[in-house]
């Protein structure tokens, strides 16, 4: 049985990537901030496990995930969970920065150190939904970009170290998503929010299957995704 570790399953990308293997009958292991959310997801996704961890505190992960029972074998971790505060250099404080590399990169870094071993047993694949601001960051973007900037340069590395392993490593760059993180980003624009102007995250959910399914002669390492319309 295949099994994969999704965070950001909730809601968006992650949400449909794991309706995708859901649906194909592949195992989850979801990620969930709460032991509620985590009660929401099972509902959701029959038959899938949990793993509780609070994101934003990615120094307590391993003590929270040591009372837990892990999975034995992780053919894939996908990191898509994230957040996003914009604003100016001279306006966001060192609490927004923080929360943002956080959860946006030192999590995804604990969360890969804490199961590479069973990546490796595997040959397992590691995807990072990063963002075209992991490529660009523009005016108010500098805390977010910084975050996925970090976190191209952390599965760059990562590839580098593990192919002799046989551990895969993916980028994703999405551009704009309909997801609700893009809706929370044109409230703090000020811009209105047209879900029909934006790829669709099924869309992206395609890339990231596609490069999962790949045969073991292939490796993706970088997947940009534009808006089509």
């Amino acid at each position: 049985m295949v099994t994969h570790v999704i965070t950001g399953a909730g809601s968006g990308i992650g949400a449909a990537v794991a309706r995708r293997l859901h649906a194909r009958g592949d195992e989850l292991v979801l990620h969930a901030r709460t032991a509620r959310r985590a009660e929401e997801l099972v509902a959701e996704f029959t038959g899938a496990r949990t793993l509780i961890g609070d994101l934003a505190a990615p120094d307590r992960l391993s003590g929270e995930f040591s009372y837990q029972s892990l999975p034995e074998r992780v053919d894939s971790l996908l990191h898509v969970a994230g957040v996003v505060d914009l604003g100016p250099v001279g306006e966001l404080t060192p609490e927004a920065w923080r929360h943002q590399l956080n959860v946006n990169l030192l999590a995804p870094v604990e969360l890969t150190r804490h199961f590479l071993p069973r990546l490796r047993d595997a040959q397992g694949h590691v995807v990072f939904v990063n963002s075209i601001s992991g490529l660009y960051a523009g005016p108010g973007w500098s805390a977010y970009g910084a975050s996925k900037h970090g976190l191209k340069a952390l599965a760059d590395s990562l590839r580098y170290e593990e192919h002799g392993s046989g551990v895969r490593v993916t980028s994703v760059y999405p551009g704009r998503t309909a997801t609700p993180m893009q809706a929370k980003v044109h409230q703090q624009e000020g811009t209105e929010y047209d879900p029909e102007k934006w790829i669709d995250p099924e869309s992206v959910a395609t890339t990231i299957v596609m490069a999962l399914d790949l045969p073991r002669d292939a490796e993706v390492s970088d997947l940009t995704v534009w808006p089509g319309r």
